[in-house]
């Protein structure tokens, strides 16, 4: 009787560490962060020269949230933790100059989109 009920335990553990790790698996898999995006890019001048401090502004088009980065050296800007399932609208503004408002589509299924911008006066 105890060969049998060690054998049970042993099948027992097995069974819960098979179920422990597919749980752990499936949750890596389910993780949200993992489907979110980024829209990176530069802001630059008419003349291609890139611009720091240009304010680009990323609009949800579901909620109209309105996130702001200001360009780091050499024009960059960043946008992370964006939602698969919704549009933004991305544009910059510089000393009254602004640059045409450019889509991130909800269709678009790249997790890091790049979008240039550039600064033309009207």
């Amino acid at each position: 009787m105890t060969g049998k009920l060690s054998y049970r335990l042993a099948g027992l553990s097995v069974v819960v560490l098979l179920l422990s790790t597919a749980g752990i698996l499936e949750a890596k898999k389910k993780n949200p962060e993992d489907s979110l995006r980024t829209v990176e890019g530069t802001v630059t001048d008419a003349n291609d020269n890139p611009l720091d401090g240009t304010i680009v502004q990323l609009k949800n088009t579901k909620t109209l949230q309105i996130r702001s980065f200001v360009t780091q050296q050499h024009g960059a800007y960043y946008f992370h933790g964006l939602s698969p399932d919704v549009d933004y609208e991305i544009h910059a503004e510089y000393q009254g100059i602004s640059s045409a408002t450019k889509t991130v589509s909800s269709f678009d299924s790249r997790k890091e989109v790049v979008i240039n911008l550039k600064l033309t006066k009207k």
